[in-house]
């Protein structure tokens, strides 16, 4: 119906229920005695018409959808029979003192009384035709629904309601013990977490849903394992973060992943402080197509900066999320660039043309066991790359330069944590000549970014294994993409110029570990239907990671999951001297012993590094 007819619509019902309201009061007011004229009546309904017509108008009540109703809506027609109430009883009193009108005071005030609620009763049907419309799909699969809050809640109504939904939810889970024992939305709160599996055999349960957005990743895991000891698979409702309308389609129930169980409780930004500087201001976010890059241009579109340069050597990644941003704020100016970080003229014309604010530099070369075999890459793009870029910032009066790099530049066993240890060093020294605040985040694995080893998994499992791990104990640091992007966000807020910062990535897990909650994910058996089998370690890797040096140690900051290393004593340290001999053997002509060289000179400037000449 379109908005004029329903307005039309709404208008004739609340004249029949004025009209109407007027007659019950008229009725009971005079019973069989006195009785009531007609004009008496006309001018009663008159006198109300006209006092909740100017009140619904002057307080929107024709502007809500009243069958999406709540506190709010109510709220309406109380401020409205307010106004009706004050303003008609004060005419009321005016006319009945100009002998216009022998109406008794308390029949105005009895209409009123009916006429409210009527009105609150008409609503609460509308509400609730809406709230209860459709069928539930009764032979859908027996559903536990876990959580008995909002998110539980908006699961069984979406449910309930869909005649063709596969689920048909019968109780809830929730640890809650206020809610134990009651019900809610006319189903049972049968138990607690901890009594999944008591509830999934007494209501015959055949699949639940976890509804708990903001569960932690130890509860969910302990959830799923209760579920899979019982044979009951497992879905889940996304983070609250990911339900950005409150409402719940069965398109949102989704399977759970490897990042639910590791999630941690959603991290708190300080939005202020990030839209100080970058609110207004031009960002520039090398590697922009990239895993890290591209939730880097995401989440900093949602600041307002003033225009977002991607830039890339990749033009396929590039162009994605220029497309991706282009739909998302279309308000947003946005600029695809297409270079190489080694390419200095390139960077200096980009720069002098953009003049840009803040640089986030996402791009390098970071898959380990390669860069090992390729030091001569790693070299020019995470050494040479990140000079080139720190210079052009220096010399167009960048504002604040935020450079990701990574756990495996402490005391690294690897060309590519090397490299990436250099390129600190890179731009700390230059922050000692610079008006600009150069800054890096350092954190290890993200969850699905290009190269980790949660898409090998997936890709091994779905191809009957056998999965493979490099060693049973070893372990490395998780987090999820937009988890790592939000706090180097918040970093950048943090940065005064020279720091190092550091992320808190939680817990260590292991990867074997992580290899058999996949396993299990995917409704096979480890061991049985999957096989483990173990490698032996890379070139470059190690047993587990570190994330402050020796020498470092670490500050706290002004955010709980972001700490400061103690910066690195660079006196005496010639930058200009060691890129210059690591440019002479990079770019001299081809010798058998040019990897080794690198690896050896790589090893002056970062005596930490546990060099392995063999590979």
């Amino acid at each position: 119906m379109s908005r004029t007819k329903r307005y039309a619509l709404a208008l004739l019902v609340d004249f029949g229920i004025i009209l109407l309201s007027v007659a019950v009061s008229c009725f009971v007011f005079y019973e069989n005695s006195r009785g009531i004229t007609l004009s008496e009546m006309v001018y009663l309904f008159g006198l109300l018409w006209a006092v909740l017509t100017v009140g619904f108008h002057y307080f929107n009540h024709y502007r809500h959808l009243w069958r999406f109703a709540s506190m709010g809506e109510t709220k309406v027609i109380g401020k409205s029979f307010a106004f009706a109430f004050v303003t008609g009883g004060l005419l009321h009193l005016l006319f009945s003192a100009w002998n216009m009108t022998t109406l008794p005071f308390s029949l105005v005030f009895m209409t009123w009384t009916v006429a409210l609620t009527a009105f609150l009763f008409s609503r609460l049907i509308l509400w609730s035709v809406n709230e209860n419309k459709g069928i539930p799909n009764k032979k859908g699969k027996r559903t536990l629904i876990i959580g008995a809050g909002n998110a539980g809640i908006l699961v069984v109504k979406e449910l309930k309601k869909t005649i063709d939904s596969p689920l048909y939810p019968v109780a809830f889970i929730d640890d809650d013990p206020e809610k134990v024992g009651l019900h809610v939305r006319n189903m049972p709160v049968a138990g607690t977490s901890h009594e999944i599996e008591q509830v999934i055999k007494r209501f015959d349960i055949e699949t639940a849903v976890i509804a708990m957005p903001s569960a932690s990743g130890s509860d969910i895991t302990r959830i799923v394992k209760s579920c899979q000891s019982c044979g009951t698979p497992v879905r889940i409702l996304p983070r609250i973060t990911d339900i950005i309308n409150g409402r719940v389609t069965l398109s949102m129930i989704r399977e759970v992943n490897v990042e639910d169980l590791l999630g941690r409780p959603p991290i708190q930004l300080d939005t202020l402080g990030i839209s100080q500087y970058i609110q207004e201001k031009t960002v520039l976010i090398t590697g922009a197509g990239g895993s890290i890059g591209s939730e880097i241009c995401r989440q900093i579109s949602s600041f307002q900066p003033k225009k977002v340069l991607m830039l890339g050597h990749g033009e396929n990644s590039v162009y994605t999320i220029e497309k991706e941003l282009e739909q998302l704020y279309p308000d947003l100016p946005v600029k695809a660039l297409i270079a190489d970080i080694q390419d200095k003229n390139r960077l200096e014309h980009i720069f002098s043309v953009y003049r840009p604010e803040v640089v986030f530099h996402a791009a390098a070369h970071k898959h380990v066991p390669l860069m090992e075999h390729n030091p001569t890459e790693a070299v020019k793009n995470n050494i040479f790359g990140t000079k080139n870029l720190a210079e052009c910032a220096h010399q167009y009066n960048v504002e604040t330069y935020v450079q990701i790099s990574t756990d495996k530049a402490v005391n690294p066993t690897s060309v590519m944590g090397t490299t990436k240890r250099i390129a600190e060093l890179v731009i700390q020294n230059l922050n000692q000549q610079s008006k600009t605040n150069f800054v890096a985040v350092r954190f290890g694995n993200v969850l699905g970014s290009r190269g980790s080893v949660i898409p090998l998994f997936k890709k091994q499992i779905q191809n009957g294994g056998p999965v493979t791990v490099t060693h049973p104990d070893m372990t490395r640091y998780f987090m999820t993409i937009p988890e790592a992007v939000q706090l180097v966000i918040q970093a950048g807020a943090l940065a005064k110029g020279g720091e190092i910062f550091i992320l808190d990535m939680g817990k260590p897990v292991k990867i074997s570990e992580l290899a058999r909650n996949l396993i299990t994910l995917s409704g096979l058996t480890p061991g049985k239907d999957i096989e483990i089998r173990y490698t032996g370690m890379r070139p470059g890797e190690k047993l587990y990671e570190e994330l402050f040096t020796t020498e470092e140690g670490h500050m706290a900051s002004k955010h709980e999951l972001i700490f400061v290393a103690k910066p690195a004593d660079l006196s005496g340290f010639d930058m200009d001297h060691w890129i210059g001999r690591l440019k002479k053997i990079v770019y001299e002509p081809g010798s058998e012993q040019t990897d080794a060289r690198i690896k050896l000179l790589l090893k002056e400037i970062v005596p930490s590094y546990q060099i392995d000449l063999f590979h």
